[in-house]
């Protein structure tokens, strides 16, 4: 099966925020860790623009999610700004606050977040500052190691290990928007969150 997608808009304060109908997935995590990679091969096609410039996103952009033979659209994709990024200029990433922080905290659409990290780099102070946000707000997250099959046998053990010291009992799903892995077991997050009825079911794309 493949899923449907499209692009519905980008936002850049509360105000542009579409009306919260369906259930939302956030992903964050340090600008060019992948999180465009990992949405395209989510949805299998090539919806959110990757870029060579880390920092490129500025703004929350939403994306409609719709299973096959489903005539309306079942949850929202919001691919968030990356952090981490020194040549963002400044006046640029003071904004996002101003609407990163709300919908992170107040947007009651919001079923599950998913905090992206590049398991080939040891954790950084960022990394652990978003990990800890999301567990002070009692959010529902996961965190995806991308670039994962660059990495194997004690190498990925010992990457993942690095992140569970930070948070002990922290759920991680290894994932590689190239060869493909992680995709069913990420899938199953999403639908979980969204719907505990579907947790046992899978897409392949």
């Amino acid at each position: 099966m493949r899923v449907l997608s499209k692009f519905v808009g980008a936002a850049t304060s509360v105000d542009h925020f579409p009306a919260p109908v369906l259930p939302e997935v956030a992903f964050l995590g340090r600008s060019n860790v992948g999180k465009s990679s990992v949405l395209n091969s989510l949805l299998g096609a090539k919806i959110a623009r990757t870029s060579s410039t880390p920092g490129r996103t500025q703004s929350i952009n939403f994306f409609e999610v719709r299973w096959p033979g489903k005539p309306q659209p079942e949850v929202v994709f919001a691919d968030l700004p990356g952090y981490g990024y020194s040549r963002v200029p400044r006046e640029i990433s003071a904004q996002w606050s101003g609407f990163i922080e709300p919908y992170l905290k107040e947007r009651r659409s919001l079923a599950l977040c998913l905090a992206l990290v590049d398991l080939n780099v040891p954790p950084q102070e960022s990394d652990r500052q978003l990990l800890e946000f999301l567990q002070s707000t009692d959010r529902p997250f996961v965190m995806v190691g991308t670039k994962a099959d660059k990495l194997s046998g004690n190498a990925l053990r010992k990457a993942l290990d690095g992140f569970t010291q930070v948070i002990p009992e922290l759920r991680i799903v290894p994932y590689s928007a190239r060869t493909g892995t992680g995709r069913d077991a990420l899938w199953r997050e999403i639908r979980a969150a969204i719907d505990p009825s579907n947790q046992l079911q899978e897409i392949a794309l």
